[in-house]
């Protein structure tokens, strides 16, 4: 299926965003997740389930001042 991940076009098997998140290499890293402009927390990403034409955002926190 194809989703759109942080405005990118990609082509996933991925049926969670859990796995998504495994496939795009981010495995257990402290990312901030949404699929279509709603928060998914952390411990909630292997039950949503994904389909054709979501907008997935993956946001890293960032250090500095």
């Amino acid at each position: 299926m194809e989703v759109v991940v942080n405005g990118e076009r990609a082509k996933t098997r991925a049926r969670t965003l859990a796995e998504l998140l495994i496939e795009l290499g981010y495995g257990e890293a402290k990312v901030a997740t949404a699929r279509n402009g709603d928060f998914i927390p952390f411990r909630k990403r292997d039950t949503v389930e994904l389909s054709g034409g979501d907008t997935i955002e993956i946001v890293s926190p960032r250090q500095g001042g």
